[in-house]
């Protein structure tokens, strides 16, 4: 642990989790909107909410953003942006009939996912999905081969499954769920179907387990543990159940420091706190503020990760920035 702010002691602390915040994928996905908007102009359409985060959602719109849940919002032929969290194939192709411009804000690592449903698929494969229903990224997942895959819904959900070749059955997963409940569903269904294969390499992104994993670290040592993030961010929720889990005596997902309650401190020592990996730094600040006034002003930050990925950002729109700049300087 390295103290980060040199105040004077209360007895009153704040274990500050790092990694925390913006993952690559999050990062090239805002990215992704904010230099779509300066190269064309506002505005830009963006298929659901780019990342799950109010405050980035709010952001984006006041530059000019506009969200929609489906392409038939969207005018013909304008620009679409696809959200980090993917897209099945029809929604490509509803695009093309509305002669849309779009950009695919996709995670690479969800679009690993992707390419692992196609190719399991293509060999004949029963593909368990390990994901929660009605998530963006389990619905775009399932599109790409709608008639192999089966969604398995946590480690409850494992038993009701049924195959056609025992032999023949792979697990892939939503890459932001908890790292220990999809090992504990990958149990149950190893119990039922014990030659189930496993995604050639981890499906659960890497920022989802650092994340988990420092909070699992300084979880026993929390009397409340506060997670900013929004109520749709998948991994921001597990954030919470992980803390829980691992031993602190409270949890709380907050968007913003104004939503923290003065209860949840009122006994507490020792505050935990990170946010969701599509969540600004900014909030993170404004929270810890918002502690220190109430006597929490020694920060320590427990590091258990250095993350350093970064991804380039979409072919359609490298291309046309690319365009832009030669044009400008002719």
């Amino acid at each position: 642990m390295t103290e980060v702010e040199a105040t004077p002691r209360t007895g009153k602390r704040v274990l500050l989790a790092k990694p925390r915040g913006y993952c690559a994928g999050v990062d090239r996905a805002v990215q992704t909107v904010e230099e779509a908007l300066k190269l064309y102009g506002a505005p830009i359409y963006v298929r659901k909410q780019i990342v799950h985060n109010k405050h980035v959602v709010r952001t984006l719109e006041a530059q000019g953003a506009i969200f929609v849940e489906e392409n038939e919002e969207v005018p013909e032929g304008a620009t679409v942006i696809f959200s980090a969290h993917g897209v099945a194939p029809e929604v490509y192709e509803q695009a093309k009939q509305r002669s849309l411009k779009a950009i695919d804000a996709t995670c690479p690592l969800v679009t690993k996912v992707h390419h692992e449903a196609k190719r399991f698929a293509a060999e004949d494969y029963d593909i368990l999905l390990i994901g929660h229903e009605g998530h963006e990224e389990v619905i775009g997942t399932s599109g790409e081969a709608p008639e192999h895959i089966q969604l398995v819904d946590g480690p409850e959900d494992a038993d009701r499954i049924t195959v056609r070749d025992p032999n023949k059955v792979v697990w892939l997963s939503q890459t932001t769920l908890s790292v220990d409940e999809t090992m504990e569903t990958v149990a149950r269904l190893k119990k039922r179907l014990p030659m189930l294969q496993s995604p050639p390499s981890d499906d659960i992104c890497y920022a989802t387990s650092n994340r988990q994993h420092v909070i699992k670290e300084i979880a026993p040592e929390c009397d409340v543990v506060l997670v900013v993030g929004s109520r749709n961010s998948s991994n921001s929720v597990r954030l919470v159940e992980v803390a829980l889990d691992g031993g602190a005596r409270g949890g709380h997902l907050v968007d913003f420091a104004h939503e923290i309650e003065d209860a949840w401190l009122a006994d507490a020592r020792t505050v935990g706190l990170t946010s969701g990996a599509s969540v600004p730094e900014e909030l993170v600040q404004e929270v810890l503020a918002h502690l220190a006034e109430r006597g929490f002003t020694d920060v320590e930050e427990v590091v258990t990760a250095n993350e350093r990925l970064t991804f380039s950002l979409p072919q359609e729109l490298k291309r046309d920035l690319k365009a832009a700049a030669a044009a400008a300087r002719d």
